[in-house]
Parts: C-alpha cells; structure tokens; sequence
C-alpha cells in the first residue's frame, strides 16, 4: 500500500487550502472527523492532486510513512488535546505531531512535555496569511523539537510563501516559540488594524471624505508603505455592495470581534512586565466596539457640539505620518515582548529572521520590515527599534507632526486611541525623567512600600505624618 509523505487532520477552509498548498509538492493524506467535509473536499476541491482521502483515523495514520507525521489544522484549546489523545494510540516512538493551529503557548509547552514523555515529537507552528496564504504561501512560524523539524522542513518550505531571500519559514526556538511569535505577530497586527480603522475615522468624520475618495488615498500612501493591511483597505474602501450599490464599508456594523490572540499578548506582556500600549489599544477598541447599544444609548446624551476646522491638504500628510509612525511603534512593542519572553523563556530567538519570514504571506507584511532586519543585523542586542538609525529620524519628525492631528480629533470628538498611544509610548521611552517618583512617595506615604533615593545608595521609608 503507498504512505504519503505527510497527513493533515481538520479541513476548515485553511486546512483544505494547506492541504491543496502542501500536494503541489508531496503526497499527502487528509483525514476530518464530519465524513460529508472530506468528501466534499475531493469531489470539488482536489483535481489530480496526490492526496488521499482517509474515513477512518487508523487508515489514516497507517497511511502515513514511518515516522509519521500528523499536522493538526483544528480549532485551538480543548479540540486540540481530544484529537492528540484519539491519535495516540496509533502512533509509535519518533512520530511527529503539528499543531498549526493558533494554540495558546503555555497549551504548546504542555503537551510538547507529555508527549515527549511518550516518545512522540511535537511542533507548535504559527502560520499566517488566511486562506489565500494557507493556498499560495503563508508565512510558517515553527517550533518544538528541532530534529523533528529538520524532517518536515522541506515540506513546511515548499508551503511556505517565497521572497529573493529565501522561503517564509525558519526553525524559531524550543518548545512554545512558533506559536508565541504567531501569538505576538497576531498583537502587532490588532495594533495596526486599529491605527487604520482609526485613520478611516478621522477622513470620514473630520474631513468628512467619502469611502472612494479615501480608497484613493490609502492606495496614494501604499506606494511607499508596501503593506497588506492597508492594501486590503485600499480596496475595502472601493468595494460596491451588490444589494443596494452602495459602498459596503458604510453598511458593516461596527462591532469587531477578536478569536484570543491579541489579549493573550496584552496578558502575558504584562505577566512579563512589558508595556505595549499601541498593541493594548487595539484590544480595548474592539471591546469598546462590542457594546454598541450602550455607545449609541450614550451618544444620544452626550452629543458632540464641536467640529475642527481644518485644511484637508495640510491634514493629508499628517496623516500619513501617523500611520507610519503608529505601525512602527507597533512593530517596536512587538520586538520588545519578543525580546523579554525569548530571555524569559529561553527561546533565543533571532529578531532579524523573524521580521525576514514576516516580509512575504502573512498579515503584517509591509516595507517597515526590510529596514527592521537592516536594524536588526546591525544589532542583535538591540533593546527597542525606535533608536534604531534606520527609524529615529523619521519618528522623532512625526511625532512632532501628528500632534495637530491628535488635538483636533479630541476637538471633534474622534477617539485616536492607539495613535495617541503610540506617541505615549514613544515619548515615554525617550523621556530621561518620568513621574513615577511621585508615584513611589505615594506608594511610601500609605503603604510604607519604601523607596530610593537619587543622592545616596539603599532603601528609604519616611513617616509622612
């Protein structure tokens, strides 16, 4: 009986166009638990692909050859550990387990230890790009045990999207690192989705453009940006709805969901003591999203009566400003995490290979990341990329810029949360003094916390009464 090179367990639509993705290049099985999706997915989907359809999850893993290896492509939590169990059984010392879902990293920690106590390898994989990527190359963000990878990186390199610098896939770190990347790669993408959303505002509600106009506008700035996310809104902008022929943007309720990846940052960043108020802003705004009945319960007492008054020309290039300036900062707080958990968690990770895997496939690419490597093969010890001299130029004068931009949004009632905390950020980073002294005599005054001092070495406490 033939055994393929690899089987992939789950076909959601990203399953399904992995599996299609990995076929072009080795033979693969595929296996989901509903019957009728399996069939559905050979009847329409595969045409003379090398793929095998299995019914049957000990055909399926004895289809496979020795040491087998299973990509799991299923919903991330609980699902995750029932399949590992249900496989288990069938598996034998030296197979090899893939998690390509977006598990959360401690859950990735946990069962690459139970399982190699029972001689099974394992690998969390990020992987990034949607279901376009998933088909034509995501980018793969891979890690666990390093032999295993060392035999299925001809595969993950084949699926993985291509630039002149090689495939979008490098081996990242032990244990949970693929799948903490992933999870911080997802946090800087929130932090940008929401410095867009909030840039669409200011044009709708302050200069009051209509959904063409900014289409033109974001796809002007894109030109030098490079970047998928405002790509994507270039041409959202544009989109016709065909129901009514009206542009569909102004038909999207206004409430943003979010699957766990962005607060899993926003958590640990904190457990770790790193702050990453631009990434944090952009959880916070989906949450304010979802109480849209409270918000318009709200809206119709506290009513706006101001309206800036401003010069579309001038305000054009501050803009602009800002979106770069905010998306770096975002990707700044993304390498500083990165930085803090890889000496946390022994992960040793490599920034500059990071940002070179992010350049192509996944959401986040952008033109910011070919000056991030620049920053980063100069130095790898680099503690945050806003000194960076590929950067500090170019924020120090936007960030002198984007105030105007900030002042009359507040002005008109426009919140700007994850620009302004993006300038916070940055300005707190480069400030030689910041208040906390007060905090710190505060802290002293009503709970004898203690002190030190500028003047003399040690620990103080006064009796402020």
């Amino acid at each position: 009986m033939k055994k393929y090179e690899i089987g992939l367990f789950g076909l959601s639509v990203m399953g399904q166009n992995l599996a299609l993705n990995i076929a072009r290049n080795h033979s693969i099985a595929v296996y989901n638990r509903t019957t009728s999706k399996t069939e559905n997915f050979i009847n329409n989907k595969v045409d003379n692909q090398e793929i095998k359809a299995a019914y049957e999850l000990e055909d399926f893993v004895s289809s496979l050859e020795k040491p087998r290896k299973v990509m799991l492509m299923i919903q991330a939590g609980k699902p995750v550990d029932l399949v590992i169990d249900g496989l288990l059984p069938y598996l034998e010392k030296d197979d090899i387990i893939i998690d390509g879902g977006n598990s959360h990293f401690e859950d990735t920690n946990r069962r690459l230890n139970n399982l190699k106590e029972k001689g099974i390898r394992y690998l969390g994989v990020g992987i990034s790009g949607g279901e376009y990527g998933a088909l034509h190359g995501p980018s793969i963000m891979p890690g666990g045990n390093e032999n295993a990878y060392a035999e299925v990186s001809d595969i993950m390199e084949d699926a993985a999207a291509k630039t002149e610098k090689g495939a979008c896939v490098s081996y990242l770190g032990p244990q949970s690192a693929g799948h903490y990347v992933k999870m911080v790669h997802n946090g800087i993408e929130y932090g940008i989705m929401e410095v867009l959303a909030e840039i669409y505002d200011y044009l709708r509600k302050v200069l009051q453009l209509k959904p063409a106009e900014m289409g033109d506008i974001f796809a002007e700035w894109n030109q030098d940006f490079e970047s998928y996310l405002v790509e994507i809104t270039a041409k959202i902008m544009k989109k016709d709805d065909p129901k009514t022929g009206r542009k569909l943007i102004d038909l999207i309720l206004d409430k943003a969901k979010h699957k766990g990846t962005g607060k899993w940052s926003v958590q640990n960043a904190l457990d770790l003591g790193t702050a990453i108020p631009t990434i944090n802003a952009g959880v916070n705004a989906r949450l304010m999203s979802a109480i849209k009945e409270e918000r318009v319960e709200n809206s119709a007492q506290l009513k706006n009566s101001n309206q800036a008054v401003v010069d579309k020309k001038e305000m054009l290039p501050l803009l602009k400003s800002a979106l770069y300036f905010s998306s770096v900062i975002a990707y700044a707080e993304g390498f500083k995490l990165l930085k803090t958990a890889s000496e946390e968690y022994d992960y040793n990770l490599n920034y500059r290979e990071i940002a070179r895997i992010w350049e192509d496939g996944c959401i986040i690419r952008s033109g910011i990341l070919e000056p991030i490597q620049e920053a980063f093969s100069e130095n790898m010890d680099l503690n945050t990329l806003i000194i960076a001299q590929q950067f500090r130029t170019q924020l120090n004068a936007a960030a002198e810029e984007i105030t105007d931009l900030i002042t009359t949004a507040a002005q008109s009632g426009v919140p700007l949360t994850a620009v302004h905390a993006a300038l916070d950020y940055f300005n707190s980073l480069k400030s030689e003094e910041l208040p906390a002294n007060l905090i710190q005599a505060q802290r002293d005054f009503f709970g004898a916390h203690t002190y030190q001092r500028r003047d003399d070495e040690g620990t103080f406490h006064t009796e402020w009464e």
